[in-house]
């Protein structure tokens, strides 16, 4: 079980951000939580240069569904969280596929492909060689604003653990067709995919997706 929960801060910003530095001691010992990353997101849809200072991202994976539903429903932390807040989203995803790693380690790595059509999420995640920079960030608006204007997205946003090196996207698309009609069709999408490899922009990066399970909160753009 993968969670993936959004926070907006219209105000409290400043309590926010500070968070990223010290949220890491509030995830410890707790029931069923096997891999968490406090995540930042950027401005603009995809991976963008610029921080958004309202949103942040907290994704999660667990043993199971209700050890997740008790986390969310009684851990103090996360409590305090959604008091400083002003509207929040909690997504509930199942992995059917994954490649790569995130710190060395496949958090995904157990997956339920499900019978019936659901909607997927998808998350790209890159930590970026430093000598890559200039290219990377040169190369991928065009390949997020085509990710945004494609046919079948509901939901599109960059996150991210450090500002420029380690980044990351969540996308929701209506239908696994959708996501595969993209990838295998869009011209800017492929030719990042095909400099990424050729170039060797990344240290390490993974692809996943999930099917959605249950989404429910104020957050929907």
């Amino acid at each position: 079980m993968t969670t993936l929960t959004l926070f907006n801060y219209n105000k409290n910003k400043w309590w926010a951000f500070k968070q990223m530095g010290l949220h890491r001691p509030h995830f410890l010992n707790i029931k069923g939580l096997h891999f968490f990353k406090m995540l930042g997101t950027g401005s603009s849809p995809g991976f963008s240069m610029y921080p958004d200072f309202s949103t942040y991202a907290l994704l999660q994976t667990w043993s199971s569904k209700d050890e997740a539903q008790s986390y969310f429903s009684s851990n103090k932390y996360f409590q305090e969280i959604i008091s400083m807040t002003q509207a929040h989203r909690i997504i509930y995803m199942s992995p059917f596929k994954s490649s790569g790693l995130w710190n060395g380690e496949d958090p995904f790595s157990e997956h339920f492909k499900l019978s019936k059509p659901k909607k997927i999420g998808v998350i790209t995640r890159a930590t970026i060689h430093f000598t890559k920079l200039t290219h990377f960030w040169r190369s991928v608006k065009s390949a997020s604003n085509a990710i945004s204007e494609a046919n079948g997205v509901s939901f599109f946003k960059g996150i991210g653990e450090l500002p420029f090196i380690q980044q990351a996207t969540f996308s929701i698309w209506e239908s696994e067709h959708d996501i595969n009609n993209f990838a295998y069709s869009n011209t800017s999408h492929k030719n990042i995919v095909s400099k990424t490899k050729k170039q060797k922009w990344y240290k390490e990066d993974l692809f996943a997706r999930f099917h959605i399970l249950n989404d429910s909160g104020e957050i929907k753009s």
